[in-house]
């Protein structure tokens, strides 16, 4: 194993700590270890993009096995995401679909030997969080308009509650807390849960054979881990969206 460092737990080997260790003063693995993360990124990112180009070059009606596959899996996540959002969250299952398919590829990918999962580090998960924070604000303000954003964040008080400084001003606060709280807890959290099932998977592979029967099972427990916490990721995002889009009972003021 691959001592993370001086006080780290240890972590499994993976191509560029191998590389790293094998040539130490090379500037090339101080600068693939450096850009480690990125660039098993960058790889899931074009595996991904040659299975998607392959399923879709050649669609017919009667569609093969790769297919149908797909349809199946597209037409569960905008199930999914129209069953919270409604009839206007069709515009964003390419999105959410998009981040569940990847970051269930980086989840698994930790499984691989000698490859290393990009979502146990926090500057992937918060780069995807921020991403999902800054399409969420967009979405507010073409949805609403500006006046009608402000609206939804001073709480949109009626009556009475429309005469009191001191109600909106505390729930524009709230409201600004929350958002920026948002994307930290969003990140962290799937980073934390696949980072503690690496971590486990590193222990017992030290094991050697004796921990043979803890490794498999904790690798059948990471395949779930890493399915749940791709769609709690994105279970989330998508109620994002939803408190931010309008609904016909509720009419705003653009």
């Amino acid at each position: 194993m691959v001592e993370a460092g001086v006080n780290s737990p240890a972590e499994l080997p993976n191509l560029i700590t191998i590389f790293a260790q094998k040539f130490p003063a090379s500037p090339v693995a101080k600068y693939l270890v450096a850009w480690e993360n990125p660039i098993f990124s960058l790889v899931i990112i074009a595996i991904l993009s040659f299975i998607f180009f392959a399923a879709t070059r050649r669609c017919t009606i009667i569609p093969g096995r790769l297919q149908n596959f797909f349809e199946v899996v597209v037409g569960g996540i905008d199930d999914f995401v129209c069953g919270i959002i409604g009839p206007k969250g069709r515009s964003y299952v390419p999105f959410i679909g998009t981040l569940f398919i990847y970051i269930l590829a980086m989840n698994l990918s930790g499984l691989v030997p000698f490859i290393k999962s990009p979502s146990t580090s926090w500057s992937t998960t918060l780069a995807l969080a921020i991403c999902v924070f800054f399409y969420v604000q967009y979405s507010g303000f073409k949805e609403l308009g500006f006046l009608g954003y402000i609206d939804h964040a001073l709480g949109r008080p009626r009556g009475i509650v429309a005469f009191s400084v001191f109600i909106p001003l505390m729930m524009l606060i709230m409201h600004i807390v929350s958002e920026f709280i948002r994307p930290i807890s969003l990140s962290l959290r799937l980073r934390s849960n696949i980072w503690g099932d690496d971590m486990l998977l590193a222990v017992f592979a030290g094991f050697g054979l004796k921990g043979l029967p803890l490794l498999i099972f904790n690798s059948l427990m990471a395949i779930v881990v890493s399915l749940v916490q791709a769609l709690v990721f994105c279970l989330l995002a998508t109620i994002y969206f939803t408190l931010v889009l309008t609904h016909e009972e509720e009419p705003v003021t653009k």
